[in-house]
């Protein structure tokens, strides 16, 4: 029994490749990495409002409006991608949004607590030469502080998107679109060939979006 897995999996099934189907391997991967990269770039727009909500430095007399926007964080990055998969499938059906939607709501989570750190740690003595000469608070948000985080943020949300691709890769077990639905399928039928080819596309996506993020992030440094 071992050894028929072993030997299925030394024998990759190359015609799933691509057949132009849509539903061959590489049709498959990039529906994956599409509904990654929407869903983080969801995330990273909607975390940078909560971001403001949730900043100390930004609500210094409004102690409450911070706690507030850091708890729906916590909420949101509480529960892992794949039980929003599970809740957003019962909600908007089957298919790629779900998946879209499950990412992105996890990520506003993930992104809003990383950039709401980062603006925190932000030198304070950048918007107060700016106070000093008249600048008034979406002044600073927008000549000070958006300059100066835009960077950071950028290379954090470009992270997140790698994270997003593995987890995207996952989602299709509970039928939220991607290459999991096929992969658990091939698992289930025991058509060892097919999960060896799939393995193998995942790893060398996976691993050429993490060489092109990562030359993207050290430019950015």
């Amino acid at each position: 029994m071992g050894m028929d897995v072993f030997k299925g999996l030394a024998q990759p099934d190359w015609a799933f490749l691509y057949d132009g189907s849509g539903e061959d391997l590489v049709s498959l991967l990039l529906l994956t990495i599409g509904i990654a990269f929407l869903g983080t770039m969801i995330a990273t727009i909607l975390a940078i409002p909560l971001t403001l909500l949730s900043a100390v430095n930004l609500w210094k007399a409004h102690p409450l409006v911070t706690k507030i926007g850091k708890f729906v964080c916590n909420v949101l990055r509480a529960f892992p991608e794949l039980v929003f998969a599970i809740i957003f499938v019962k909600v908007v059906g089957p298919g790629p949004f779900a998946g879209v939607m499950a990412i992105g709501v996890h990520q506003i989570g993930m992104l809003g607590k990383l950039f709401t750190e980062e603006m925190e740690a932000m030198d304070e003595r950048l918007t107060e030469e700016m106070e000093a000469v008249g600048a008034n608070f979406w002044q600073t948000i927008f000549f000070v502080r958006v300059p100066y985080l835009l960077p950071i943020y950028s290379s954090l949300a470009l992270n997140h998107f790698e994270i997003a691709v593995r987890s995207a890769a996952t989602l299709g077990l509970v039928g939220a679109g991607g290459i999991g639905a096929p992969l658990i399928f091939a698992i289930q039928t025991r058509s060892w060939s097919k999960v060896s080819i799939i393995l193998i596309g995942v790893v060398i996506t996976v691993f050429i979006l993490d060489q092109i993020t990562g030359i993207i992030r050290k430019k950015l440094r």
